[in-house]
């Protein structure tokens, strides 16, 4: 059974490194740097060009959604922003949702931010929200994040052929996804300041 009210009010997750705390306007400033990176909004396969006031009107609804939840990823350190990480698409019937992840700036991609993200938002996933499956897609020009994923313990699923048109090419897609009872890497997850109750969870694997 699908807990909402982890997504209403997702808690603010702790990992080595990140605190990955609830999305909003006040980080409304790095979001709009974040889309002015042409390299990410391509391997996101992003077309539009959202307005400032678009952004601002979907991040002031995040509190109120029921069928996804947002972090901003932060350094634990310093509270650089580095980035966001989703859960959305919630199938309440079927125990599912879908993942994407978008680091902030290019000079980030390689030092294992996402994959520290990721690992976390699955575990969550799975353990606070009650989900059975989680899946993604990701570009074929993209093979960075692939090998992140499958690190993180996602299966690859198929290819959806010619499914995004960039720049005059055709660019394969492939669906990957990770079932709550697939192996995965050990995760002690910690709820930081914001959350209701002072806990960690760990993956089944560590168990």
């Amino acid at each position: 059974m699908v807990k909402t009210d982890a997504l209403l009010c997702p808690r603010t997750l702790q990992t080595a490194r990140l605190r990955l705390e609830p999305l909003g306007v006040r980080h409304l400033e790095h979001v709009m740097q974040t889309l002015e990176h042409q390299e990410f909004m391509r391997l996101t396969g992003t077309h539009v060009r959202y307005t400032r006031f678009e952004v601002q009107r979907l991040l002031s609804s995040l509190p109120r959604r029921g069928d996804r939840a947002d972090w901003a990823i932060l350094d634990r350190e310093d509270g650089q922003y580095l980035g966001e990480v989703v859960l959305n698409d919630l199938d309440g019937y079927n125990q599912s949702m879908n993942f994407r992840i978008l680091l902030a700036h290019p000079e980030l991609v390689g030092q294992g931010y996402g994959t520290e993200a990721t690992n976390a938002v699955v575990e969550y996933g799975f353990h606070l929200v009650g989900l059975h499956r989680i899946s993604l897609s990701v570009y074929a020009f993209n093979p960075r994040a692939r090998r992140v994923y499958e690190k993180c313990g996602f299966s690859f699923e198929g290819t959806q052929r010619d499914a995004l048109c960039w720049e005059g090419q055709w660019v394969d897609q492939f669906l990957m996804s990770i079932l709550k009872t697939d192996p995965r890497p050990d995760v002690k997850l910690e709820f930081g300041p914001g959350g209701s109750v002072a806990a960690q969870v760990t993956s089944p694997q560590a168990r």
